[in-house]
């Protein structure tokens, strides 16, 4: 048990150091084969019900397939099934807020699920007349993936370059929500992830 909150706490403060300098981290292998599984199993139990994204907020909400063709089922913060998840991540919650002062009050976040063909165009992680999510968390779900399956994450850098993330199980994405556009390109298989959001609360 001391090995495992040592490297846990190791991969935390990783996080923490990479945010506070180059704004974001990919982590292969966040995620145990076993912690994978279960993750996977518990998407397909839910599959019925995923319900088609939208964009924007409350009267402005709409599909839109032609910006994003995800469908996702959120997770809720007592959901029995999702404890160990959501433990994880409030662990790294509270470093990142003991390192970075971050003010971060909850994590709010979904399993998304990709049929062929789809994707999501380039966006930032915040509502219009919003800033209250300010960590971005992505893990991938997927067995197997290969480069040539795409669905590859496209980060743009503050240099306008960019680095695409193949969305390989297991795999940990981190970055500021409010400094990165982002973007999810075709995939040919479906792809499956876990992707949410630290937030403070509103003003």
């Amino acid at each position: 048990m001391h090995n495992i909150t040592t490297q846990a706490n190791d991969l935390n403060t990783s996080i923490a150091d990479a945010l506070a300098d180059a704004g974001w981290i990919v982590i292969p292998n966040y995620l145990s084969a076993a912690e994978l599984l279960a993750l996977q199993q518990l998407a397909q139990q839910r599959r019925e019900c995923f319900v088609a994204a939208g964009v924007g907020r409350e009267a402005a909400h709409q599909v839109r397939q032609d910006i994003r063709g995800d469908a996702v089922l959120w997770i809720e913060n007592d959901d029995a099934e999702m404890a160990a998840a959501n433990q994880r991540m409030s662990e790294l919650q509270h470093h990142l807020n003991r390192e970075l002062y971050l003010g971060l009050a909850e994590l709010e976040w979904h399993f998304a699920r990709y049929p062929v063909g789809s994707f999501y165009q380039r966006h930032l992680d915040q509502h219009r007349n919003q800033d209250t999510r300010v960590v971005t968390v992505v893990q991938y779900l997927n067995d197997n993936w290969t480069d040539a399956d795409g669905g590859q994450l496209r980060i743009y850098l503050d240099d306008e370059n960019h680095i695409d993330v193949t969305p390989h199980g297991g795999t940990l994405v981190v970055f500021l929500s409010n400094r990165f556009e982002h973007e999810v390109l075709p995939a040919q298989r479906e792809r499956l992830s876990l992707t949410g959001w630290y937030r403070r609360r509103a003003n």
